[in-house]
């Protein structure tokens, strides 16, 4: 992985891989091609009623990539269900160095001064590739996948990868579709030119839903 880099890594989203590591002090990267994928719908986003009143009341405040580098090292540490990590110090510095040079996008939620959630991916073209999320106080990472969504959807995008089928996913309507399917989205999605800053630095949780339920 010595001369693996940021762009070589960009180049492995564009054929539908990605990369993963066995623990965090395993400094071995390989790379997966799953036969079945994980994708969000941008059009019919589930929002429940409980978490809609949590987005509109906005007890975090959401920022966009004020702290990329903190959001992976949370999304890395082991915490409760989750005693181990595929997000090793190789890929790390891969994704910081994509950050760097705007294909990677951290969704970040504070409160008191105090980053409590968020999640990161990568933005390709009108695809954006779901890396990992955490949260530290209750909601916080699904808001902030509620505002990842609605910026998406303001930006153009057409597809949204979350790799893994996971029970914290599906409660949003995620759904697993064949690796064929999967590539068949990829390629419409890497020829439309989205932005991911088009919606701003900064979006109310009302306004958010609104974008939602809009696309729905």
């Amino acid at each position: 992985m010595a001369q693996f880099d940021a762009r070589d890594l960009l180049d492995c989203y564009a054929r539908g891989v990605f990369p993963m590591a066995d623990a965090r002090e395993d400094e071995r990267v390989f790379l997966i091609d799953p036969e079945r994928r994980g994708v969000i719908p941008l059009e019919g986003l589930h929002v429940s009623r409980r978490l809609a009143r949590t987005v509109r009341t906005e007890p975090f405040e959401v920022r966009i990539d004020t702290a990329f580098r903190e959001v992976v090292r949370r999304c890395a540490e082991a915490g409760p269900g989750r005693m181990e990590t595929w997000i090793n110090r190789p890929i790390e510095a891969l994704y910081v160095g994509l950050h760097a040079e705007g294909f990677a996008h951290s969704v970040e939620c504070w409160q008191d001064g105090e980053l409590v959630g968020g999640l990161y991916g990568v933005a390709l073209h009108g695809a954006f590739f779901g890396e990992s999320m955490f949260s530290r106080q209750r909601d916080a990472s699904k808001v902030a996948l509620v505002h990842l969504v609605a910026r998406l959807i303001a930006g153009g995008y057409r597809l949204l990868d979350a790799q893994f089928m996971t029970a914290h996913l599906t409660q949003f309507g995620a759904r697993e579709i064949s690796r064929a399917d999967y590539r068949r989205r990829l390629a419409t999605a890497l020829t439309v030119q989205a932005n991911f800053q088009r919606a701003g630095a900064a979006m109310g949780g009302a306004v958010a839903l609104q974008m939602i339920s809009q696309a729905s």
